[in-house]
């Protein structure tokens, strides 16, 4: 019924397909056409059946039409597969622990193609001999598992199929659609899936840091759902791809040539190539003869570690390719089997008789044949040295060896399986004499055994293996340590730090510009794609790879500015001083005591005052500092106009008084004058403390005023504050002033309120000049200002009204007496 099933599916064969015809008279069934015997036999109580392909390589594209299928070179891997498969069951046959009492049998069938494939797995599906009657009709010869194929494509074309009656374990079949459970739910492998190794190309790929990479795949189920998951994974690692596309070594010329044109156009130089031995050969030798050079292959496990790849022409393009593969192991006792393999072993193998043939360049047969001579019989496996022979790279290998030890490990379950604890309905066990494959299926998805090499081996629900590879180099070398130089295959070169990238129009992320990071801000890794604003109290360094601590600015004694400011304050106070010492040491002159010399004697105090409190505004802001120079600066200036505003309303009182019958002198007397001083100079001092108490000056950083450094500045708390002290020492420097003025015309010895006039006219100006420049200023140049106003005005009060004294003091004694003063008084009056 099976093959009556399959027969559409297997019509298109180019080999006949044997059909069952049923002769009810005589209760035979029989095979219509030879039954496909297979390459490798050997009886036993439980079989397990094998599909490998020990002969491959196709025809070139120009004369394929002839021919479907035709394989004409030896695989060495393929027999050598097969070869570890019968060594594992002669291992556990041999091994009494194991299957006692059973006796592993096997059935390998050697095929190429993908439909002669499924025709092998089709028989052994089936177990049906060439006759079958009523006596023998229960005796069904049909496998419990088939090892195969290598190849993803023929594995997914006959799983589906197999599946529903056996159970199909690959050794190399490694497509990540295999794992879907719901399209093969019988199916198992002991290589992992292609899923893990796109993930670790691409982690490689990232990690060589290569950014734009070209994907060439075999166009079949493996290659697609390779660079399908390649693709995605390295994506999120941000790795563009230039290109991609696909070619079969079954279609047409006109492919490959479009994918050679490609890699020549490209601008990447790194591939990755997830195909077979055979699209690999025909692409490399396609490459080799239009002179390509200078790429990095990556390679998918299914040929990069192909030993036939170095007899291929152009093998030199794939020197230095990388990629994953499954881990390399020693099987004990395995080189001793195969080096004792002899053609009597497997004498209706034609196979095994070619093999011999090829591998001494003799003849078995008894006459020689061609240039072929008669093999002598003395031919030994032992005395060469072949691919078939060597074991110093078994990788997949193994694979095969897990598979037979894993299908021996659920039927020794199944076989020592105890009643009322068996995996079934109820705690049943399988029948022994009529094992079925669905409950081989049940004991294999339970398997877990450790190999002798220390290899944990079972399988995940999707009956996938565990995922262990190693990184491959191929290299034309001797074994050992080699430095390799790493390739750049980048669409553009990564940005330096202090540089973020900026994506090119119309092209992948990986195409971009490096932009500089504008300042205040840095990138501090490569490739950054923002730049990070520095925090508020740093800048960006010229490199703009690092944020520093801006550049704290304030007025100091260092810099050219302070030193000058600084200096004309110690200046102020040194002429200050030596003005008073001519004073005092001219104290009795009548110059001097014109004009109470107690209020000038104040006044050139409160100068001396002012000249110093100009320093408190130089060097770094404190929190008393900030307090101290504003207000000494209010109360030493009111101590000063206040000063002055004595003397002026002396004069205009002095003159008063000198008209007849006046008494004004006696109420402003040395006492009133005191009194005026000390009480304009408590107001002042009332509004500082005031000031000082509800919301003082502390130091303040202005980050905002320049972008690329820090103003450390008195704050001035109360707004209010500071211009109620600077406006009362305007109102008192206006009341002087129009006092003043309106004396100027007044007789006097000294013209002393004319000097006062314009010395207080100085000030003002210097004054109302001084509240724009304060406003508009920046930064520490606002205490520069605010310093020279102090200066400016100072040396005004001083040079106005001492100078001209001090000037007929030192060089005019004569105009310094009594009889002088009183004549000039005389002509006054």
């Amino acid at each position: 019924p099976l093959f009556n099933t399959m027969l559409p599916m297997l019509s298109d064969l180019h080999r006949p397909a044997h059909r069952v015809v049923l002769h009810r008279a005589e209760g035979v069934c029989r095979m219509q056409g030879p039954p496909l015997p297979p390459e490798l036999a050997q009886d036993g109580d439980v079989v397990i059946g094998g599909i490998f392909s020990f002969r491959t390589g196709l025809l070139p594209f120009d004369r394929r039409e002839i021919c479907i299928y035709c394989c004409l070179s030896f695989n060495f891997r393929e027999f050598k597969f097969a070869q570890a498969m019968i060594f594992a069951i002669n291992e556990i046959n041999e091994n009494p622990d194991m299957l006692p009492g059973v006796k592993l049998g096997y059935r390998i069938y050697d095929d190429c193609g993908t439909m002669d494939i499924l025709r092998a797995a089709l028989a052994l599906v089936s177990g049906l001999g060439g006759e079958v009657s009523d006596e023998n009709c229960t005796k069904i010869e049909s496998v419990q598992a088939i090892l195969g194929h290598s190849g993803s494509r023929p594995t997914i074309a006959f799983a589906p199929v197999v599946g529903r009656f056996h159970v199909p374990i690959s050794h190399f079949a490694t497509c990540a659609c295999l794992s879907n459970r719901k399209e093969y739910p019988t199916f198992f492998r002991t290589i992992p899936s292609d899923y893990y190794q796109s993930q670790a190309l691409a982690k490689l790929v990232k990690h060589l840091g290569w950014t734009w990479i070209g994907v060439i795949a075999v166009e079949n189920e493996y290659g697609l759902n390779g660079i399908a998951a390649f693709i995605q994974a390295a994506q999120e690692y941000g790795v563009c791809i230039e290109y991609s596309d696909a070619f079969s070594s079954s279609g047409p010329p006109a492919d490959l040539q479009r994918i050679t044109s490609k890699i020549q156009s490209a601008s990447s130089k790194v591939i990755l190539a997830f195909m077979s031995h055979r699209e690999i050969k025909l692409l490399a030798k396609q490459l080799y003869e239009q002179n390509v050079t200078g790429v990095q292959w990556l390679g998918s496990d299914a040929w990069i570690t192909d030993h036939s790849l170095a007899d291929s022409e152009g093998h030199g393009i794939l020197v230095g390719s990388l990629g994953f593969t499954v881990s390399r192991v020693q099987i004990h006792g395995l080189e001793e089997h195969l080096r004792g393999l002899h053609p009597s072993l497997f004498p209706h193998s034609r196979f095994v008789r070619d093999f011999w043939e090829d591998v001494f360049d003799c003849s078995l047969k008894a006459t020689a044949t061609g240039r072929r001579k008669p093999c002598s019989g003395l031919e030994s496996l032992r005395d060469v040295e072949s691919p078939f022979t060597d074991v110093s790279e078994l990788r997949f290998t193994n694979n095969v060896y897990k598979s037979v030890y894993s299908v021996a490990y659920a039927l020794d379950a199944l076989l020592k399986c105890e009643e009322g604890r068996g995996p079934f309905s109820n705690g049943s066990c399988a029948n022994p004499a009529q094992i079925q494959p669905w409950q081989v299926l049940e004991y294999l998805s339970m398997v877990n055994f450790t190999t002798p090499e220390g290899e944990r081996v079972y399988f995940d629900s999707n009956g996938d293996s565990p995922a262990r590879y190693e990184l491959v180099n191929l290299q034309i070398t001797n074994r050992g340590t080699m430095e390799e130089q790493v390739p750049v295959s980048v669409c553009s070169e990564s940005c330096p730090p202090g540089s973020h990238k900026v994506l090119q129009k119309g092209l992948p992320v990986c195409c971009y510009d490096c932009i500089r990071c504008p300042a205040g801000e840095i990138s501090n890794s490569t490739d950054s794609i923002h730049c990070m604003k520095c925090a508020p109290e740093f800048w960006s360094n010229e490199r703009r790879d690092a944020c520093i601590p801006k550049e704290i600015e304030f007025l100091t004694y260092g810099e050219i500015l302070g030193t000058l400011l600084a200096s004309f304050s110690l200046l102020g106070v040194f002429l200050t001083t030596l003005t008073t010492i001519v004073f005092y040491c001219h104290k009795e002159t009548p110059l001097v005591r014109a004009n109470n010399s107690e209020l000038s004697f104040l006044l050139l105090f409160s100068l001396t005052l002012c000249f110093l409190c100009s320093l408190t505004f130089i060097g770094r802001p404190t929190q008393w500092s900030c307090m101290l120079r504003h207000t000494a600066f209010g109360i030493t200036f009111v101590l000063c106009i206040s000063c002055v505003l004595g003397k002026t309303i002396l004069v205009l009182m002095a003159f008063k008084a000198s008209l007849p019958g006046s008494n004004l002198m006696k109420w402003f007397g040395p006492t009133q004058q005191r009194l005026c001083v000390v009480s304009f100079t408590l107001i002042q001092v009332v509004i500082c403390i005031l000031w000082l108490t509800i919301s003082p000056p502390f130091p303040f950083k202005n980050m905002i005023l320049y972008r690329d450094r820090i103003i450390l500045e008195c704050q001035l708390g109360s707004a209010l504050g500071f211009w109620a002290v600077l406006g009362y020492v305007g109102v008192l420097a206006g009341l002087c002033f129009v006092i003043a003025f309106l004396g100027r015309k007044l007789p006097d010895n000294f013209n002393e309120a004319k000097i006062i006039t314009f010395s207080m006219l100085i000030f003002c100006a210097v004054w109302i000049a001084f509240v724009p420049a304060y406003i508009s200023s920046p930064g520490k140049f606002t205490v520069a200002v605010e310093i020279f106003a102090i200066l400016a005005s100072s040396y005004g009060l001083l040079f106005c009204i001492f100078m001209p004294k001090c000037f007929i003091i030192l060089f005019m004694p004569e105009k310094n007496t009594k009889k002088h003063m009183f004549r000039k008084s005389t002509n006054n009056r």
